[in-house]
């Protein structure tokens, strides 16, 4: 009985082996029929897009040799190939380009920070040349150009489908020349024709002010080498004053160096903090950028003022700080020109400028063509009285304009206050530094004036600690 048992687990053994050598075989079979196909699939696909490239390009050699021989003039082979090259840039995004040596080589003097042109950021938008933004105190900014205009011309030749090297190249000339650019604009009804003279242009990248003595300033006009740097500087002179709240203005800031964009983020997020990264068609494409450990955070209360010629570095910006709660955005939607160019030269000495990656913000938001969103919306609309049918302007009297900028003592036969009635009337020397501190009001007061963005953040800011107080009462 013993034996039989033995003999008979040993039967089983054997077909439970048996029965599974054949699965194991079978299983391996089926893979690699399924693998041999796949690999099949791939080679024919992969043999079918090089037959598929073989052809295009025996086509494009027949039209080469076509123009060669029957167009109505001798054109040079090197000038059809560098349009064949600009043709297949064109077939990718408006910021994708072809850059010959000359054009190259004017490129890099523009991005060296001085330059002679008309002070615009420009892009290809459905084939007509956008204005992204003029750069404050640049030729372009005072002749009137706005954010969204459409240069339709550049002297007397169409900007339709022109690539945006060429646009650049007709923009810039030599220093003192002018320039005529015919622009189309929402709300205008016929092309405005502008006259412009090309300067040599150099960004003061940072200015600042104080409004109602506690409230910091700082406009950013564009981001390049050494914004970061006046940065601090303006932030140093904050601390030695009485401020306590900060708005950051980057309106018509066309963007500029993404290192600059990513130190500005770091002086107001804390430690570890994703800033903004990028996704491309590589994993070498694919970058993150966060803070860095610091000896100082700045923690004033922001606001951002942000507008349609917010474009690039601006909106990262912008959207970094949105995204983690640090500021609040107030303006209208940015641009949305959340895209990486890389510039990669080639061997004759040319180069190409290839979008290589978009931007997203910290919550994974795509900067391109959505732009930023402001938390608060507001158009920058200057203040105009009506009357009661609402339908004609009312120019302000003299004696209103003059009596806003009086004051008591300016009156005449004025009543003396205390110290004047003691007889120690203020002395030469505090009165013009009172007068030179009204002058200083009256100019901030101006600002104020002509801009209701500006205006608005002041006073969302100056009731901020009011708000703040209130809040932490009633939690109390």
């Amino acid at each position: 009985m013993l034996f039989i048992k033995k003999n008979n687990e040993t039967q089983f053994l054997f077909h439970i082996k048996y029965y599974s050598c054949l699965v194991v075989i079978s299983v391996f079979l089926i893979f690699l029929f399924i693998d041999i196909q796949v690999e099949a699939s791939d080679s024919v696909e992969s043999s079918s897009e090089i037959k598929n490239n073989y052809e295009s390009l025996k086509i494009f050699s027949e039209v080469l040799s076509l123009i060669e021989t029957n167009y109505v003039e001798k054109v040079s082979n090197q000038k059809l190939i560098e349009g064949a090259i600009h043709g297949l840039m064109k077939t990718l995004d408006p910021h994708s380009s072809y850059m010959t040596l000359d054009a190259f080589q004017e490129m890099k003097i523009q991005t060296s920070g001085k330059f002679g042109g008309l002070g615009i950021e420009v892009s290809v938008r459905d084939g007509l040349l956008t204005v992204i933004s003029p750069i404050e105190g640049t030729p372009a900014f005072e002749a009137g150009v706005l954010a969204k205009d459409k240069i339709v011309k550049i002297e007397d030749e169409s900007t339709l489908d022109m690539s945006l090297s060429d646009a650049v190249s007709l923009l810039r000339g030599d220093v003192g020349s002018s320039v005529n650019i015919t622009i189309i604009r929402d709300g205008l009804k016929a092309p405005l024709l502008v006259n412009i003279s090309r300067e040599i242009i150099k960004v003061q990248s940072v200015k600042k002010k104080i409004y109602n003595n506690n409230i910091g300033y700082i406009k950013i006009k564009s981001f390049s080498s050494n914004t970061s740097s006046d940065l601090d500087k303006a932030l140093s002179f904050f601390k030695n004053t009485n401020v306590t709240k900060l708005i950051l203005d980057v309106r018509n800031n066309p963007g500029g160096l993404l290192n600059q964009a990513v130190e500005v983020s770091d002086r107001f997020l804390g430690n570890e903090n994703l800033i903004v990264y990028t996704k491309g068609s590589t994993e070498e494409q694919n970058m993150r950028f966060t803070t860095h450990t610091k000896t100082e955070y700045i923690d004033y209360p922001m606001i951002i003022l942000v507008n349609g010629g917010s474009a690039s570095a601006s909106e990262i910006v912008a959207g970094a700080l949105q995204d983690l709660g640090r500021a609040v955005i107030l303006g209208t939607p940015t641009f949305g020109k959340g895209s990486v160019q890389t510039i990669i030269p080639l061997s004759d000495g040319s180069a190409v400028r290839l979008t290589t990656a978009r931007y997203y913000t910290p919550s994974g938001k795509i900067i391109q063509e959505n732009g930023i969103i402001p938390d608060i919306y507001m158009e920058n609309k200057p203040l105009l009285n009506v009357n009661k049918n609402n339908d004609e302007k009312i120019v302000e009297p003299n004696k209103e304009k003059i009596r806003r900028f009086l004051r008591e003592r300016d009156l005449k036969k004025h009543l003396k206050g205390k110290t004047s009635i003691d007889g120690s009337e203020i002395n030469d020397q505090n009165i013009s530094n009172a007068s030179e501190q009204e002058k200083k009001i009256s100019e901030l007061e101006k600002d104020l004036e002509t801009d209701s963005q500006l205006r608005h953040a002041v006073s969302l800011l100056s009731g901020w600690d009011i708000i703040a107080s209130t809040q932490n009462n009633n939690i109390k």
